[in-house]
Protein backbone atom coordinates (compact mmCIF):
# COMPACT_ATOMS: atom_id res chain seq x y z
CA UNK A 1 0.00 0.00 0.00
CA UNK A 2 1.45 3.06 -0.81
CA UNK A 3 1.73 6.08 2.05
CA UNK A 4 -0.01 9.01 1.69
CA UNK A 5 2.90 10.92 0.49
CA UNK A 6 3.72 8.32 -2.34
CA UNK A 7 -0.27 9.02 -3.28
CA UNK A 8 0.13 13.29 -3.29
CA UNK A 9 3.26 13.30 -5.30
CA UNK A 10 1.28 10.89 -7.66
CA UNK A 11 -1.57 12.34 -8.05
CA UNK A 12 0.10 16.26 -8.51
CA UNK A 13 2.17 14.43 -11.60
CA UNK A 14 -0.95 13.02 -13.57
CA UNK A 15 -2.89 15.65 -12.10
CA UNK A 16 -0.69 18.30 -13.38
CA UNK A 17 -1.55 20.13 -9.91
CA UNK A 18 -1.05 21.52 -7.14
CA UNK A 19 -3.99 22.63 -6.21
CA UNK A 20 -5.95 21.42 -3.26
CA UNK A 21 -9.75 21.33 -3.14
CA UNK A 22 -11.16 22.65 0.23
CA UNK A 23 -14.83 21.26 1.31
CA UNK A 24 -16.53 23.74 3.56
CA UNK A 25 -20.14 23.38 3.55
CA UNK A 26 -20.48 27.08 4.99
CA UNK A 27 -24.02 27.76 6.72
CA UNK A 28 -26.25 29.17 4.31
CA UNK A 29 -24.10 29.34 1.46
CA UNK A 30 -25.54 26.32 -0.38
CA UNK A 31 -26.98 27.23 -3.58
CA UNK A 32 -31.00 26.81 -3.60
CA UNK A 33 -30.94 23.72 -6.30
CA UNK A 34 -29.41 21.53 -3.87
CA UNK A 35 -32.07 20.06 -1.04
CA UNK A 36 -29.07 18.82 1.18
CA UNK A 37 -25.33 19.85 1.77
CA UNK A 38 -24.64 16.45 0.90
CA UNK A 39 -25.76 16.56 -2.60
CA UNK A 40 -24.06 19.75 -3.50
CA UNK A 41 -20.69 18.92 -1.96
CA UNK A 42 -20.80 15.90 -4.04
CA UNK A 43 -21.20 18.01 -7.11
CA UNK A 44 -18.24 19.95 -6.28
CA UNK A 45 -16.04 16.62 -5.77
CA UNK A 46 -17.06 15.67 -9.11
CA UNK A 47 -16.65 18.85 -11.02
CA UNK A 48 -13.22 19.49 -9.71
CA UNK A 49 -11.90 16.35 -9.53
CA UNK A 50 -9.79 16.00 -12.48
CA UNK A 51 -7.84 19.67 -11.44
CA UNK A 52 -7.56 18.10 -7.78
CA UNK A 53 -4.15 17.53 -6.49
CA UNK A 54 -6.15 16.98 -3.46
CA UNK A 55 -9.63 17.30 -1.40
CA UNK A 56 -8.96 18.62 2.30
CA UNK A 57 -12.90 18.52 4.09
CA UNK A 58 -13.21 21.12 7.38
CA UNK A 59 -14.17 18.93 9.93
CA UNK A 60 -15.42 21.86 11.88
CA UNK A 61 -18.33 22.51 9.55
CA UNK A 62 -19.30 18.78 9.95
CA UNK A 63 -19.20 18.77 13.39
CA UNK A 64 -21.33 21.83 13.74
CA UNK A 65 -24.16 20.01 11.64
CA UNK A 66 -24.35 17.34 14.36
CA UNK A 67 -25.72 13.75 13.85
CA UNK A 68 -26.45 15.05 9.66
CA UNK A 69 -22.93 16.81 9.44
CA UNK A 70 -21.36 13.35 9.54
CA UNK A 71 -23.75 11.66 7.47
CA UNK A 72 -23.01 14.37 5.11
CA UNK A 73 -18.78 13.86 5.61
CA UNK A 74 -19.55 10.18 4.83
CA UNK A 75 -21.07 10.44 1.90
CA UNK A 76 -18.36 13.12 0.46
CA UNK A 77 -15.64 10.94 1.34
CA UNK A 78 -17.55 8.16 -0.83
CA UNK A 79 -17.49 10.27 -3.95
CA UNK A 80 -13.94 11.17 -3.74
CA UNK A 81 -11.90 9.12 -6.32
CA UNK A 82 -9.74 6.79 -4.47
CA UNK A 83 -6.23 7.84 -6.68
CA UNK A 84 -7.35 11.41 -4.86
CA UNK A 85 -5.47 12.09 -1.58
CA UNK A 86 -7.95 13.29 1.22
CA UNK A 87 -6.41 15.51 4.23
CA UNK A 88 -8.77 16.18 6.65
CA UNK A 89 -8.87 19.76 8.28
CA UNK A 90 -9.14 18.87 11.98
CA UNK A 91 -6.78 20.76 13.72
CA UNK A 92 -6.45 18.33 16.71
CA UNK A 93 -4.12 18.39 19.86
CA UNK A 94 -4.00 16.57 23.12
CA UNK A 95 -1.81 14.15 24.76
CA UNK A 96 -1.58 10.78 25.45
CA UNK A 97 -4.92 8.23 24.84
CA UNK A 98 -6.76 11.53 23.78
CA UNK A 99 -4.43 11.94 21.11
CA UNK A 100 -4.54 8.56 19.85
CA UNK A 101 -8.32 8.67 20.23
CA UNK A 102 -8.24 11.77 17.66
CA UNK A 103 -5.93 9.76 15.41
CA UNK A 104 -7.71 6.63 15.28
CA UNK A 105 -10.72 8.91 14.70
CA UNK A 106 -9.07 10.65 11.60
CA UNK A 107 -7.64 7.30 10.38
CA UNK A 108 -9.51 4.84 11.19
CA UNK A 109 -12.75 5.95 11.51
CA UNK A 110 -12.83 8.57 8.94
CA UNK A 111 -10.07 6.75 6.77
CA UNK A 112 -8.45 9.87 5.61
CA UNK A 113 -5.42 9.96 4.25
CA UNK A 114 -3.69 12.97 6.43
CA UNK A 115 -4.91 15.27 9.28
CA UNK A 116 -4.04 18.67 9.99
CA UNK A 117 -2.49 18.85 13.72
CA UNK A 118 -1.50 21.25 16.25
CA UNK A 119 1.79 21.37 17.72
CA UNK A 120 0.99 23.55 20.92
CA UNK A 121 1.95 20.50 23.02
CA UNK A 122 4.92 19.34 21.79
CA UNK A 123 5.90 15.47 20.55
CA UNK A 124 3.33 13.71 22.75
CA UNK A 125 0.75 15.22 21.31
CA UNK A 126 2.48 14.52 17.50
CA UNK A 127 3.57 10.89 18.13
CA UNK A 128 -0.11 9.38 17.85
CA UNK A 129 -1.03 10.87 15.16
CA UNK A 130 3.10 9.57 13.76
CA UNK A 131 2.64 5.81 14.49
CA UNK A 132 0.41 6.06 11.93
CA UNK A 133 2.83 5.48 8.66
CA UNK A 134 1.15 4.98 5.87
CA UNK A 135 -0.46 8.73 6.66
CA UNK A 136 0.25 11.82 6.55
CA UNK A 137 0.13 14.96 9.11
CA UNK A 138 0.12 18.50 8.33
CA UNK A 139 1.32 20.45 11.47
CA UNK A 140 0.06 24.25 12.00
CA UNK A 141 3.45 26.24 11.78
CA UNK A 142 2.64 29.47 10.20
CA UNK A 143 -1.26 29.95 9.72
CA UNK A 144 -3.08 33.04 7.88
CA UNK A 145 -5.14 34.72 10.34
CA UNK A 146 -4.32 38.56 11.34
CA UNK A 147 -3.72 37.55 14.74
CA UNK A 148 -1.28 34.63 14.11
CA UNK A 149 1.55 36.92 15.10
CA UNK A 150 0.68 37.43 18.63
CA UNK A 151 1.92 33.69 19.38
CA UNK A 152 3.83 32.22 16.06
CA UNK A 153 6.25 35.24 15.49
CA UNK A 154 7.18 35.33 19.45
CA UNK A 155 10.93 34.99 18.76
CA UNK A 156 14.03 33.55 21.21
CA UNK A 157 17.44 35.35 19.57
CA UNK A 158 15.79 36.28 16.45
CA UNK A 159 14.41 32.97 15.64
CA UNK A 160 10.00 33.04 15.64
CA UNK A 161 8.28 30.17 17.07
CA UNK A 162 6.53 29.19 13.69
CA UNK A 163 10.30 28.37 12.66
CA UNK A 164 11.25 26.54 16.06
CA UNK A 165 8.53 24.20 14.88
CA UNK A 166 9.70 23.67 11.67
CA UNK A 167 12.88 23.03 13.23
CA UNK A 168 11.66 20.32 15.52
CA UNK A 169 9.54 18.60 12.89
CA UNK A 170 12.62 18.58 10.57
CA UNK A 171 15.04 17.68 13.49
CA UNK A 172 13.03 15.55 16.67
CA UNK A 173 9.65 14.29 15.87
CA UNK A 174 9.86 12.79 12.51
CA UNK A 175 12.97 11.83 12.16
CA UNK A 176 13.53 10.06 8.69
CA UNK A 177 9.90 10.24 7.78
CA UNK A 178 7.95 12.85 5.84
CA UNK A 179 5.67 15.44 7.31
CA UNK A 180 4.14 18.34 6.03
CA UNK A 181 3.58 21.89 7.49
CA UNK A 182 0.76 24.34 7.36
CA UNK A 183 1.74 27.93 5.75
CA UNK A 184 -0.05 30.47 4.95
CA UNK A 185 -0.19 32.40 2.00
CA UNK A 186 -0.74 35.93 3.67
CA UNK A 187 2.84 35.35 4.77
CA UNK A 188 5.62 34.87 1.62
CA UNK A 189 8.54 35.47 3.73
CA UNK A 190 7.64 33.09 6.28
CA UNK A 191 7.01 30.62 4.48
CA UNK A 192 10.36 31.43 3.28
CA UNK A 193 11.82 31.00 5.97
CA UNK A 194 10.03 27.70 6.96
CA UNK A 195 11.49 26.01 3.24
CA UNK A 196 14.64 26.93 5.16
CA UNK A 197 14.36 24.93 8.23
CA UNK A 198 12.48 22.28 6.64
CA UNK A 199 14.04 21.67 3.13
CA UNK A 200 11.58 19.00 2.20
CA UNK A 201 8.46 19.26 3.87
CA UNK A 202 4.74 19.25 1.90
CA UNK A 203 3.62 23.12 2.71
CA UNK A 204 -0.01 22.92 2.74
CA UNK A 205 -1.01 26.82 1.98
CA UNK A 206 -4.52 27.85 3.20
CA UNK A 207 -5.13 31.89 1.88
CA UNK A 208 -4.82 32.29 -1.43
CA UNK A 209 -8.57 32.93 -2.29
CA UNK A 210 -10.61 34.51 -0.13
CA UNK A 211 -7.32 35.90 2.02
CA UNK A 212 -5.65 36.88 -0.95
CA UNK A 213 -2.22 35.54 -0.97
CA UNK A 214 -0.19 36.06 -3.94
CA UNK A 215 0.46 32.70 -5.52
CA UNK A 216 3.49 33.24 -7.48
CA UNK A 217 5.03 34.85 -4.38
CA UNK A 218 4.05 32.04 -2.46
CA UNK A 219 5.64 29.46 -4.92
CA UNK A 220 8.58 31.23 -4.92
CA UNK A 221 9.19 30.82 -1.17
CA UNK A 222 7.92 27.85 -0.47
CA UNK A 223 8.78 25.22 -3.80
CA UNK A 224 11.15 22.43 -2.68
CA UNK A 225 14.87 22.13 -4.86
CA UNK A 226 12.63 19.72 -6.85
CA UNK A 227 9.80 22.46 -7.99
CA UNK A 228 7.44 20.64 -6.01
CA UNK A 229 6.63 20.34 -2.43
CA UNK A 230 3.79 22.81 -2.18
CA UNK A 231 -0.38 22.53 -1.88
CA UNK A 232 -2.46 25.57 -2.49
CA UNK A 233 -5.98 25.01 -1.18
CA UNK A 234 -8.99 26.89 -2.10
CA UNK A 235 -12.19 26.40 -0.64
CA UNK A 236 -15.33 29.21 -0.95
CA UNK A 237 -13.17 30.50 -3.61
CA UNK A 238 -14.38 27.00 -5.57
CA UNK A 239 -17.13 25.43 -3.79
CA UNK A 240 -19.64 28.50 -3.93
CA UNK A 241 -18.06 30.01 -7.21
CA UNK A 242 -20.86 29.68 -9.80
CA UNK A 243 -18.93 27.32 -12.10
CA UNK A 244 -16.60 25.02 -9.45
CA UNK A 245 -15.01 23.30 -12.05
CA UNK A 246 -13.87 26.28 -14.08
CA UNK A 247 -13.30 28.05 -11.03
CA UNK A 248 -10.67 25.30 -10.30
CA UNK A 249 -9.68 24.31 -13.63
CA UNK A 250 -8.52 28.50 -13.94
CA UNK A 251 -6.79 28.13 -10.39
CA UNK A 252 -5.05 25.09 -11.40
CA UNK A 253 -3.99 26.86 -14.64
CA UNK A 254 -2.75 30.07 -12.57
CA UNK A 255 -0.80 27.80 -10.08
CA UNK A 256 1.16 26.39 -12.49
CA UNK A 257 1.92 29.07 -14.80
CA UNK A 258 2.82 30.84 -11.33
CA UNK A 259 5.02 27.48 -10.37
CA UNK A 260 6.81 27.58 -13.95
CA UNK A 261 7.67 31.32 -13.26
CA UNK A 262 9.34 30.37 -9.68
CA UNK A 263 11.46 27.85 -11.38
CA UNK A 264 12.71 29.55 -14.10
CA UNK A 265 13.09 32.27 -11.48
CA UNK A 266 15.35 29.92 -8.97
CA UNK A 267 17.31 28.47 -12.01
CA UNK A 268 18.35 31.95 -13.01
CA UNK A 269 18.74 32.74 -9.05
CA UNK A 270 20.81 29.21 -8.36
CA UNK A 271 23.44 30.87 -11.46
CA UNK A 272 24.20 33.92 -9.83
CA UNK A 273 24.35 32.43 -6.54
CA UNK A 274 27.06 29.85 -7.74
CA UNK A 275 28.94 32.97 -9.47
CA UNK A 276 28.45 34.51 -5.64
CA UNK A 277 29.63 31.45 -4.38
CA UNK A 278 32.75 31.48 -6.02
CA UNK A 279 33.46 34.86 -5.19
CA UNK A 280 32.89 34.42 -1.28
CA UNK A 281 35.52 31.35 -1.59
CA UNK A 282 37.81 33.76 -3.43
CA UNK A 283 37.57 36.14 -0.76
CA UNK A 284 38.26 33.77 2.07
CA UNK A 285 41.08 31.81 0.34
CA UNK A 286 42.93 35.58 -0.37
CA UNK A 287 42.19 35.77 3.46
CA UNK A 288 39.92 38.89 3.16
CA UNK A 289 37.31 37.00 5.00
CA UNK A 290 38.78 35.55 8.41
CA UNK A 291 37.03 33.88 11.61
CA UNK A 292 38.01 34.16 15.03
CA UNK A 293 37.65 36.71 17.52
CA UNK A 294 38.80 40.60 16.51
CA UNK A 295 38.64 43.55 17.90
CA UNK A 296 37.10 46.48 16.14
CA UNK A 297 37.42 50.30 16.09
CA UNK A 298 34.07 50.79 17.86
CA UNK A 299 35.78 48.57 20.71
CA UNK A 300 33.08 45.48 19.79
CA UNK A 301 34.41 42.26 19.49
CA UNK A 302 34.01 40.25 15.91
CA UNK A 303 33.57 36.57 15.32
CA UNK A 304 34.78 37.39 11.58
CA UNK A 305 36.51 39.95 10.29
CA UNK A 306 36.38 41.44 6.23
CA UNK A 307 39.68 43.17 5.20
CA UNK A 308 39.18 44.26 1.68
CA UNK A 309 42.17 45.84 1.06
CA UNK A 310 44.10 42.85 0.54
CA UNK A 311 42.51 42.65 -2.70
CA UNK A 312 45.69 44.53 -4.03
CA UNK A 313 47.82 41.61 -3.93
CA UNK A 314 45.21 39.34 -5.45
CA UNK A 315 44.70 41.02 -9.10
CA UNK A 316 43.28 37.45 -10.04
CA UNK A 317 40.13 37.72 -7.38
CA UNK A 318 40.57 41.75 -8.16
CA UNK A 319 39.71 41.44 -11.18
CA UNK A 320 36.95 39.36 -10.52
CA UNK A 321 35.58 41.47 -7.69
CA UNK A 322 35.16 44.32 -10.55
CA UNK A 323 32.98 42.26 -12.52
CA UNK A 324 30.40 41.88 -9.90
CA UNK A 325 30.76 45.65 -9.17
CA UNK A 326 29.66 45.79 -13.16
CA UNK A 327 27.13 43.92 -12.86
CA UNK A 328 25.98 46.05 -9.56
CA UNK A 329 26.16 49.58 -11.81
CA UNK A 330 24.42 48.00 -15.28
CA UNK A 331 21.22 49.33 -14.53
CA UNK A 332 22.41 52.60 -12.91
CA UNK A 333 22.66 55.58 -14.28
CA UNK A 334 25.77 57.89 -13.16
CA UNK A 335 28.51 59.45 -14.90
CA UNK A 336 31.06 59.12 -12.63
CA UNK A 337 32.17 56.54 -10.07
CA UNK A 338 33.15 57.90 -6.85
CA UNK A 339 35.35 55.53 -4.73
CA UNK A 340 35.88 56.15 -1.21
CA UNK A 341 39.76 56.41 0.15
CA UNK A 342 41.05 54.26 1.18
CA UNK A 343 40.11 50.54 0.92
CA UNK A 344 37.68 50.89 -2.14
CA UNK A 345 40.54 53.25 -4.47
CA UNK A 346 42.10 50.47 -5.79
CA UNK A 347 38.79 48.42 -6.31
CA UNK A 348 37.32 52.03 -8.43
CA UNK A 349 40.34 51.91 -10.50
CA UNK A 350 40.00 48.19 -11.39
CA UNK A 351 36.00 48.99 -11.87
CA UNK A 352 36.34 51.85 -14.26
CA UNK A 353 38.95 49.51 -15.89
CA UNK A 354 35.92 47.50 -16.73
CA UNK A 355 33.41 49.46 -17.06
CA UNK A 356 34.87 52.28 -19.06
CA UNK A 357 33.60 55.00 -16.93
CA UNK A 358 35.45 57.56 -15.03
CA UNK A 359 36.85 57.74 -12.01
CA UNK A 360 37.03 60.38 -9.27
CA UNK A 361 37.21 60.23 -5.46
CA UNK A 362 36.71 62.74 -2.27
CA UNK A 363 39.88 63.57 -0.61
CA UNK A 364 39.37 63.01 3.28
CA UNK A 365 40.21 66.46 3.68
CA UNK A 366 40.76 69.67 1.04
CA UNK A 367 44.45 70.09 0.35
CA UNK A 368 46.13 73.65 1.44
CA UNK A 369 48.25 73.43 -1.33
CA UNK A 370 48.27 73.64 -5.29
CA UNK A 371 44.74 73.15 -6.55
CA UNK A 372 43.58 72.99 -3.53
CA UNK A 373 40.99 70.20 -4.85
CA UNK A 374 38.36 68.31 -2.79
CA UNK A 375 37.55 65.88 -5.18
CA UNK A 376 40.35 64.58 -7.48
CA UNK A 377 39.45 63.79 -11.05
CA UNK A 378 37.06 65.22 -14.16
CA UNK A 379 33.65 66.21 -13.18
CA UNK A 380 31.31 69.22 -13.58
CA UNK A 381 28.37 70.12 -11.56
CA UNK A 382 25.15 68.80 -12.31
CA UNK A 383 26.59 65.42 -13.09
CA UNK A 384 25.62 62.04 -11.17
CA UNK A 385 27.84 59.81 -9.29
CA UNK A 386 27.86 56.68 -7.73
CA UNK A 387 29.20 55.82 -4.96
CA UNK A 388 31.50 52.99 -4.56
CA UNK A 389 33.12 51.60 -1.33
CA UNK A 390 34.38 48.05 -0.20
CA UNK A 391 31.53 47.06 2.54
CA UNK A 392 29.16 49.23 4.45
CA UNK A 393 28.58 48.45 8.32
CA UNK A 394 26.26 51.47 9.67
CA UNK A 395 25.88 54.61 7.05
CA UNK A 396 27.93 57.49 8.63
CA UNK A 397 30.92 57.21 6.27
CA UNK A 398 28.97 57.05 3.52
CA UNK A 399 27.14 60.17 4.41
CA UNK A 400 30.28 62.21 5.58
CA UNK A 401 31.18 61.47 1.79
CA UNK A 402 28.12 62.75 0.53
CA UNK A 403 28.30 66.25 1.06
CA UNK A 404 31.67 67.38 -0.47
CA UNK A 405 30.03 65.23 -3.54
CA UNK A 406 27.18 67.43 -3.58
CA UNK A 407 28.84 70.78 -2.55
CA UNK A 408 30.50 70.46 -5.99
CA UNK A 409 27.28 70.05 -7.04
CA UNK A 410 27.45 66.18 -8.37
CA UNK A 411 23.66 64.63 -7.62
CA UNK A 412 24.19 61.07 -5.46
CA UNK A 413 21.34 58.74 -4.83
CA UNK A 414 22.95 55.78 -5.34
CA UNK A 415 26.09 53.72 -2.93
CA UNK A 416 27.27 50.27 -4.91
CA UNK A 417 29.76 48.10 -2.33
CA UNK A 418 30.60 44.37 -2.36
CA UNK A 419 29.77 43.28 1.13
CA UNK A 420 26.82 44.85 3.44
CA UNK A 421 27.70 43.64 7.14
CA UNK A 422 24.34 43.97 7.64
CA UNK A 423 24.19 45.96 10.73
CA UNK A 424 21.73 48.75 9.90
CA UNK A 425 23.93 50.57 7.01
CA UNK A 426 20.97 50.01 4.22
CA UNK A 427 18.54 51.49 7.14
CA UNK A 428 20.97 54.50 7.42
CA UNK A 429 21.06 55.58 3.38
CA UNK A 430 17.66 54.81 3.50
CA UNK A 431 16.50 57.44 5.76
CA UNK A 432 18.32 60.00 3.80
CA UNK A 433 16.64 59.04 0.17
CA UNK A 434 20.47 56.52 -0.73
CA UNK A 435 19.74 53.77 -2.57
CA UNK A 436 22.19 50.78 -1.10
CA UNK A 437 23.19 47.74 -3.95
CA UNK A 438 25.57 45.10 -2.20
CA UNK A 439 26.47 41.96 -4.24
CA UNK A 440 26.93 40.01 -0.71
CA UNK A 441 25.67 40.35 2.66
CA UNK A 442 27.68 38.67 5.61
CA UNK A 443 25.10 36.16 6.26
CA UNK A 444 25.42 35.16 2.52
CA UNK A 445 29.16 34.59 2.19
CA UNK A 446 28.93 32.78 5.85
CA UNK A 447 26.18 30.21 4.57
CA UNK A 448 28.53 30.10 1.24
CA UNK A 449 31.51 29.15 3.11
CA UNK A 450 29.47 26.77 5.13
CA UNK A 451 28.23 25.12 2.63
CA UNK A 452 31.83 24.53 0.94
CA UNK A 453 33.23 23.30 3.78
CA UNK A 454 35.78 26.25 4.24
CA UNK A 455 34.02 27.25 7.41
CA UNK A 456 32.69 24.92 10.43
CA UNK A 457 28.83 24.83 11.15
CA UNK A 458 29.83 26.67 14.58
CA UNK A 459 31.87 29.00 13.31
CA UNK A 460 28.97 29.89 11.00
CA UNK A 461 26.75 29.62 13.74
CA UNK A 462 28.90 32.18 15.64
CA UNK A 463 28.49 35.03 12.79
CA UNK A 464 24.83 34.37 12.93
CA UNK A 465 24.06 34.75 16.49
CA UNK A 466 26.69 38.09 16.11
CA UNK A 467 24.47 39.38 13.72
CA UNK A 468 21.16 38.66 15.56
CA UNK A 469 22.52 40.98 18.65
CA UNK A 470 24.33 43.79 16.78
Amino acid sequence: MASFWEKLAARTRRADSLLCVGLDPHPGRRPERYATEAAFLIDVVRATAPYAAAFKPNLAFYEAMGPAGAETLAAVLRVIPPEIPVILDAKRSDIASTAAAYAKAAYDVWDADAVTVNPYLGGDGIAPFARYEDRGVFLLCRTSNPSAGELQDWDHHGEPLYVRVAELAQECWFAERPYGLVAGATYPESIAAIRRAAPDAWLLVPGVGAQGGEILKTLRAGLRADGDGVLINASRSICYAEDPAKAARELRERIQGARATAIAARQAISLEQAARDEVARALYEADCVRFGEFRLHSGAVSPVYIDLRRLVSHPGVLERVAGVYAELLAPLSYDRIAALPFAALPIGTAVSLRTGQPLIYPRPSRKDYGTGQLIEGAYQAGERAVILDDLITTGGSKLEALAPLRDEGLAVEDVVVLLDREQGGRADLEAHGIRLHAALTLRGVTDALERQGLITAEQALRVRDYLATA
